[in-house]
């Protein structure tokens, strides 16, 4: 990678534009004021809820986190927009992935290295799939029968769908993308999310800025609907559910006992993770893999 960029993230709430994710400027910009950290620290904790001592649920998780203000105007109709669920019935791990920061870092990764490729990720993966030892095949169904022609099989696919749903179908929430095109500069940063419910999308992406030394005249946006996987969707994200999920456990074991197959990424394991958690268990697993079969 030999460019850098950070992607900024803005959200939209109550007519009002802040930064995300949830930083010093964030505190001081809703509640109108110029709190040092340790200032809004203090101011935070306040807030939040001390009688939650183990959050169960994500409402209870951001009511002890950050306080009902900041939670109802970022988070609440954020969440029933992507999840389609009420924030008591989703786990309280899908908000703990988000940082809070008392300082003005408004980066949503702390990690010591980042980037975009030069060339964006279609070139990237390309690149990838260019090797004498890689064949790619599309539209092309897996069946029971190709798993004996090779020596292991690395499903990435959904989970139910490798066992053709046949003790019913896991719950995923799918995406809705409209295109727009325009001149110019739209909304001046790469993802703006617009956390209030009556807006009926919860993010606009303008591409043009992840590549922030490139220049284009025009710009492409995408406006992002989330709404629940139906058969014939393309499934994005696993719902998991506070009150858990006896389907999910079935498949999980017939996944264990499954032989010459190991399952991966977000909708193998059926993991809400980040991309970058993605592929770095994804690498994982091979290495284990490969370390177990090196005899």
């Amino acid at each position: 990678m030999d460019q850098i960029a950070i992607t900024q993230k803005i959200g939209h709430s109550q007519g009002r534009v802040f930064s995300l994710p949830i930083n010093l400027l964030t505190i001081n910009q809703f509640f109108g004021t110029t709190m040092s950290p340790d200032e809004a620290r203090k101011f935070i904790q306040e807030r939040a809820d001390t009688s939650i001592e183990e959050p169960r649920n994500f409402e209870e998780q951001a009511l002890k986190f950050i306080g009902p203000e900041l939670y109802q105007a970022f988070f609440l109709g954020y969440t029933r927009k992507q999840w389609g669920k009420e924030p008591t019935e989703i786990p309280a791990s899908i908000l703990k992935r988000l940082p809070v920061r008392f300082n003005y870092d408004d980066n949503y990764f702390a990690h010591r290295h980042q980037g975009m490729p030069e060339h964006g990720y279609t070139s990237m993966v390309e690149n990838i799939l260019d090797h004498p030892n890689i064949e790619v095949k599309l539209n092309t169904e897996l069946v029971a029968s190709d798993i004996e022609d090779y020596d292991h099989v690395f499903w990435s696919g959904p989970l139910d769908a490798y066992f053709k749903h046949r003790l019913g179908r896991l719950q995923y929430r799918t995406l809705d993308f409209k295109r727009i095109e325009q001149t110019g500069d739209a909304q001046g940063c790469a993802v703006m999310n617009y956390t209030d419910e009556e807006v009926p999308w919860t993010r606009i992406t303008e591409h043009k800025h992840f590549s922030p030394w490139e220049e284009h005249d025009k710009t492409l946006l995408f406006r992002e609907y989330s709404r629940a996987c139906e058969p014939g969707d393309i499934p994005y994200y696993p719902i998991h559910r506070t009150d858990g999920d006896t389907l999910l456990e079935q498949y999980q074991e017939a996944a264990t006992a499954e032989k010459g197959v190991t399952f991966v990424g977000r909708l193998g394991t059926y993991r809400y993770m980040d991309m970058d958690v993605t592929i770095r268990s994804a690498l994982d697993t091979l290495a284990e893999w490969q370390k177990a079969h090196a005899n």
